[in-house]
């Protein structure tokens, strides 16, 4: 995991706000903070082992249901590829 980093910039004496700014801005350019938080702003972070099996349940539970109708005849058979263009 990594750390947190704080950056403080103090304003000098006879130093005006822009100056303060690009100093502040150079130390977070040195210090890599954004191109980390950029990085990690559409990335997911893997499901828990009780998610992925909850899912897995779910989804072979339906697959099972479906199969029950396309037998009993109330559902027509589904095709995997039914949207293809001829």
């Amino acid at each position: 995991m990594q750390a947190m980093v704080n950056i403080e910039v103090e304003r000098g004496a006879n130093e005006n706000n822009l100056g303060v700014l690009r100093r502040f801005t150079k130390k977070v350019q040195a210090a890599g903070i954004l191109p980390r938080v950029r990085s990690k702003r559409y990335s997911e972070r893997k499901k828990s082992e009780n998610v992925r099996r909850a899912k897995t349940l779910e989804y072979l539970k339906k697959k099972e249901v479906t199969a029950e109708l396309v037998k009993q005849g109330k559902l027509a058979e589904v095709s995997k590829f039914s949207k293809r263009r001829k």
